[in-house]
This record gives C-alpha cells, sequence and structure tokens, in this order.
C-alpha cells in the first residue's frame, strides 16, 4: 500500500488540491478559522478573567497523562470522560481562584522566604546542587526553567496560605465535638421483630398477566436482555507461539550450559571462626604493633593446643558479636567479608588455622570449621530449563523482527487471519459468544479490554475486517475478526419465564411482608405499655450482631426524648422490621476512646470550613463556569459534521 503511494505521489498530490481548493470554496475560509478559534472559547470566568477551552484541554491531557503514567495498563477512554473533563475544569477554577485570592490579599512569598524554603524542604533535596543552588539540568529534564520553577513554587505557596489561615484555625467545640462522639458511638438496647420476605414466598401465586407484565415493564428490560455477543476467531503473536516452531540442537545447548556454567553452581560458602585483635588501619604505628605481637601469641597458644581455640576467643576476641559463640561467624560466601580475611578463609581446607591475617579492622586468626556448596548440577538435569530459556531468547529475537510484519499484514490484507497464520505459523484460535466486556474467568486476549474494544467497533463488526494488532501483554500482539454477531436483544419470555416467576414472587413477597409489618406497628403504636416477645439486645455501631444497615442506622436515629419508642424500618427485598428501643446506654466500650473518631470528625470539621470559604471567594470573585460541550475530536470530523 505505501509503495503504491509512493509510485503515484504526483497524482496523490493532484487528487488532495482537487478536494481541497473546492472544500475552501465552498465552506469558505471562516469555517476552518472558526475550527481553529474554538480554543479560544471561555468555558470559565474568574474575577474578570476568562478560562479558555485551550486551557482545559492542555490541563486535560496533562492530568490524563500522568494518570497513565501511575497507571500504565488503564484505558484511556475511562479517562477521557465527560466527568474527568468537569473535574479538570474545577480544578483549573480552583487554582485560579487561589491565585487572584492570593495576590488581592498581599500572599505571595518574598525571594528570601523563597530561598529558606528551597534550601529546607526535603522534597526538593533531588533540585539541589550540594551547594544548595538550583539544578538547572534536572529542572531542563522537567521541562522548566530556573524562572518557570521559582514563580511556579512562589504561586504553590500563595495558593496554600489562602487556606492554610482556615484549615489551621479551626476546631470544633468539645461540646459539639463530645454529642457527635456520643451519637455516633452510644449503645441502644432493642427488642427486634422481622418480617422476612421470604417466609411470605409460599402466599405468592402472581398471574400469567402480571408476569407478562412484569416482563414487559421497560424498568426490567435490561434484566432479561441478552448482551451483544460474537463468534471470532483470533491468532496471536506471541513468545509461546513462536516457541513452538522453533528447535535447538543439542550441541547449541552444550555451548549455551558452558558458557553459563557459573549459573548452573551452586555458590560455594564456607563457615569459620575468627579471634580479632582491634586496631583500625588509622592507629598509632606502635598501637598497631602492639595487636600484632598480641595476634601472635595468642596463635602460637592456638597452634600449640588447636582445640583451645573457641575458649581463647571469648577470652580475647574485641568482635563482641562472635566472641560469646566462640569466634564462630557462621555460613558466608564470597564477598560478605573483607578482602584479606575473605582470601585466608577461602585458602584453608576445614580444620586448618591461618596465620595472623591484617585487615583495616586490625588483626585476625581464622579457623575454618565448614565448607558447603560449589556443586555444579550436571547438563543432563538442567537440560530442560536449558531448552526454554534458549527458546525464549530466540523467540524474543523472532517477535522482535516480525512484529511489525504482522502488524502490517493483518491490516493491508484486512479480509482474513490466514496469510498471517501461514507466514508465521501461528494457530488459529476460535471463540464464541464473545462479549464487549471480559467474561468471569476470561484468560490471555479475551481478557483484553483493548482487544474487545476492537472486536466490537466499526471496521470488525460492520465491515468485517481483521482488528489491528492489538498489544494485549509484554510481547504479544493479537488480531481477530468478527465470524458472526448477535446483537444485544430481549430474550423470549419463555426462556426467561422461570427468572421473571421468581422475582415477581420475590417482589409479591416482600410486599407483604412490609404490609404485615406496618400494620403491627400501627397496632404497637396504639397501645399503651405494648411489647415484644423477643429478648432484649444491645446494638451499637461496633456491635451489630449481623442486623442490616438500614436497621442499625434508624434504631440509633430514633427519637430518644420519649422511650421506649418504636421504629419500622422498610428492608426492600429482605422485607420489615420493628425495633422497640428502651434504653440509651451511653458509648460503647467497644469502640475505644474515640480519639481517632474524634480526630476525623475534627479533620471533617475543618473541610466543611475550608469548602465553605471557598464559596466564598468564588461568590466574592464572580466565578462562572459555562456547561462543557463535546471537544471536537478532528478538523476533519468537524468539518464533515458541519457538511451534515
Amino acid at each position: 500500500m505505501f509503495d503504491f503511494i509512493r509510485r503515484h505521489m504526483k497524482a496523490m498530490q493532484f487528487m488532495l488540491v482537487v478536494l481541497i481548493v473546492p472544500s475552501f470554496a465552498f465552506f469558505g475560509i471562516e469555517g476552518y478559522t472558526r475550527l481553529s478559534d474554538g480554543g479560544r472559547k471561555t468555558v470559565a470566568e474568574v474575577a474578570g478573567q476568562d478560562i479558555t477551552q485551550g486551557e482545559l484541554d492542555a490541563a486535560h491531557r496533562q492530568q490524563i497523562e500522568r494518570l497513565r503514567r501511575e497507571m500504565p495498563t488503564i484505558d484511556v477512554k475511562l479517562l477521557d470522560t465527560p466527568q474527568m473533563r468537569e473535574r479538570t475544569l474545577d480544578e483549573l477554577v480552583r487554582e485560579r481562584v487561589m491565585l487572584v485570592a492570593a495576590d488581592k490579599d498581599h500572599l505571595a512569598p518574598n525571594d528570601d522566604r523563597l530561598r529558606r524554603l528551597f534550601v529546607s524542604d526535603p522534597q526538593f533535596a533531588f533540585l539541589r546542587n550540594p551547594d544548595g543552588s538550583v539544578n538547572k539540568d534536572v529542572l531542563a529534564q522537567q521541562g522548566m526553567s530556573s524562572e518557570q520553577f521559582a514563580q511556579r513554587l512562589a504561586q504553590d505557596i500563595a495558593r496554600r496560605q489562602v487556606l492554610l489561615g482556615i484549615g489551621g484555625t479551626i476546631f470544633p467545640a468539645p461540646a459539639d465535638s463530645a454529642a457527635a462522639m456520643d451519637a455516633l458511638l452510644q449503645q441502644r438496647e432493642i427488642q427486634l421483630l422481622r418480617f422476612d420476605a421470604k417466609d411470605y414466598l409460599g402466599k405468592a401465586n402472581p398471574t400469567e398477566a402480571q408476569l407478562e407484565a412484569y416482563y414487559k415493564d421497560p424498568a426490567h428490560a435490561a434484566r432479561f436482555t441478552a448482551p451483544e455477543q460474537a463468534s471470532i476467531e483470533y491468532v496471536v503473536l506471541d513468545l509461546a507461539a513462536l516457541k513452538a516452531d522453533i528447535s535447538v540442537s543439542e550441541d547449541d545447548l552444550r555451548k549455551y550450559y558452558t558458557e553459563n556454567a557459573a549459573r548452573y553452581t551452586t555458590p560455594e560458602e564456607r563457615r569459620a571462626s575468627h579471634i580479632l585483635i582491634n586496631a583500625p588501619k588509622d592507629a598509632p604505628a606502635d598501637v598497631r604493633a602492639k595487636a600484632k605481637a598480641k595476634a601472635e601469641a595468642l596463635l602460637a597458644q592456638v597452634k600449640a593446643n588447636p582445640d583451645s581455640f573457641a575458649e581463647l576467643a571469648k577470652k580475647n576476641s574485641d568482635d563482641p558479636g562472635s566472641a560469646e559463640r566462640g569466634g564462630d561467624l557462621d555460613y558466608f560466601s564470597r564477598g560478605a567479608m573483607v578482602k584479606p580475611f575473605e582470601d585466608a578463609a577461602f585458602a584453608l581446607k576445614p580444620g586448618e588455622v591461618s596465620g595472623v591475617v591484617e585487615s583495616d579492622f586490625g588483626y585476625h586468626i581464622i579457623k575454618l570449621t565448614g565448607v558447603r556448596g560449589g556443586e555444579k548440577r550436571s547438563f543432563e538435569a538442567v537440560r530442560p530449563e536449558l531448552e526454554s530459556e534458549v527458546k525464549t531468547q530466540l523467540a524474543q529475537r523472532r517477535f522482535t523482527e516480525i512484529a511489525s510484519d504482522f502488524s502490517n499484514m493483518v491490516y493491508e490484507q484486512p479480509d482474513s487471519l490466514q496469510p498471517v497464520v501461514d507466514k508465521f505459523k501461528l494457530e488459529l484460535h476460535r471463540a464464541q459468544g464473545v462479549t464487549h466486556t471480559p467474561a468471569p474467568g476470561a484468560t490471555g486476549p479475551l481478557a483484553s479490554p483493548k482487544f474487545l474494544e476492537q472486536i466490537f467497533g466499526n471496521e470488525a463488526l460492520r465491515n468485517k475486517r481483521n482488528t489491528e494488532a492489538v498489544e494485549t501483554g509484554p510481547n504479544q500482539l493479537v488480531s481477530g475478526r468478527v465470524v458472526s454477531y448477535s446483537p444485544a436483544h430481549l430474550r423470549p419470555f419463555a426462556e426467561v419465564r422461570p427468572e421473571v416467576l421468581a422475582a415477581v414472587k420475590a417482589e409479591m413477597a416482600a410486599a407483604d411482608a412490609r404490609k404485615a409489618g406496618e400494620a403491627r406497628l400501627a397496632s404497637l403504636k396504639g397501645t399503651a405499655g405494648a411489647t415484644l416477645d423477643s429478648a432484649p439486645m444491645t446494638v451499637s455501631r461496633a456491635q451489630r450482631h449481623d442486623l442490616p444497615t438500614a436497621l442499625v442506622d434508624a434504631v440509633l436515629r430514633a427519637d430518644s426524648s420519649k422511650l421506649p419508642t418504636f421504629v419500622g424500618v422498610d428492608l426492600g427485598a429482605d422485607g420489615y422490621a420493628i425495633a422497640k428501643v428502651e434504653k440509651v446506654l451511653g458509648r460503647d466500650p467497644a469502640a475505644g476512646d474515640g480519639s481517632q473518631l474524634a480526630a476525623a470528625y475534627a479533620q471533617s470539621w475543618t473541610g466543611a470550613e475550608m469548602a465553605a470559604y471557598y464559596d466564598a471567594l468564588k461568590a466574592r470573585f464572580k466565578v462562572k463556569i459555562e456547561p462543557l460541550q463535546p471537544p471536537a475530536t478532528d478538523p476533519a470530523d468537524a468539518s464533515q459534521t458541519a457538511a451534515k
């Protein structure tokens, strides 16, 4: 395809002229200018200053890019939504309000404060040179000059100071906090009567007319609608597929084994005991000489009586960690000890004692007490592992070479996947009942939202073309095509009748339970001294007794000024409940002292005050926010829309 374009470049240029010039004549230059001017449209206003569509678009792109860096696998379409754009606009407005407020209230920090903050704040350590100056190279990597960084830092400090005076000085009154904690943590003694919907199922006997009415009700349509489905075929280019067609000779495997022998050899470890006579390398010469003489005297005692090593280490070694264990250092590998010590220890045979060994710490006498490791696994033992590893490396190389060819072929020959199957010796997979969202338990490409998005896109679904090659995992490309398609449809009544019957009976049972409960509640409220035939229980938010949240909330919200009192609670599909609140018992000990909750309450109070102050600032600076319009995706698309 690309060769064709190159060979006919002049003809293509002529066609572009033929297409573009009449469009200017027909729509006029103004139409194109209007599209380019869209970025200057005002989407909000703060203190008479405009926030333009261009600013919003740029901020939104930055927000999406930041989230993509934090969550590389997220679908970008989930981020580019009207709700996300509204959040971005709210953040832009808030930033502008804070900057205007800081300017009006003269809260901008001076240069001295900025300099002190930069030098002292740990969060800027990566931007500081050793002398405390700004590392301009690091700033350049962030796309900023030192002047831009200073301006942003000043603005950030100014913005924070606008609300700092509110957030740092707002505290709930002790009485208010105590009342809130009492309401949140108190216990109440209740009696309970349940009207469970399941107990009324036997009485539910809906007619066929009721079943059909429920089935036809638009509110229930989604419940009985089969999702759109497709039968597809797809091909996967990944390391596993390529490895299946790779063979490795015995000679190559043995060569790889020899070249990587160290990887199949267990590292040798040695166990030693030592006596250390401390003499740091920077100690005076006479001190080191005295220490060496002491070490040589101890060595003579060890040679005279090798079994006395442990006792001599306990009494004389200056290494407190090992002295109490008779000098034992346990097993260690190469690289764990200082070089002179390591060289001496790995030169000994088990049971041998070294001479006096000098290191930066002083003088050592070393006794080797054990050796382990160093065994090499045989070729036969590691052959399966070798073969898999070599095949993976070759497959990785092959994948890199052909990934682009695979992508081009499924695009340039869109009517079949067989060409890529034949050329790259891949398997053609088939799947039925594929839905737009991954099915529970789906694996591989069928669990990839990106691949399924392509399958149910226009090109694959309506034009019956191959999807583009989609990256569904590391070193994995997939292309698919739709063989047959079934749109979303309401399942026939005969097929779903059992589900309809169960749903209608459940609704009728819940309604009967609610009716019975409400009647009993009215009777109880009208009878002096009425009681419930159930054992009292103590309820709190910490001790819920597996009761529904709606019931616990209703019990704890009930007016306690006139006890006892009855409360009725609709439990929806579960039925109905009546609770008799008899006593208020104070705070629940199981909830602890409530200090964390009190802190959270204070934080919420502060947040509410700051939100109220922000709303006041918005009113003060006459904030206006325009309803957002869907962004134009492309000038060509926009002009097509205008033409229609």
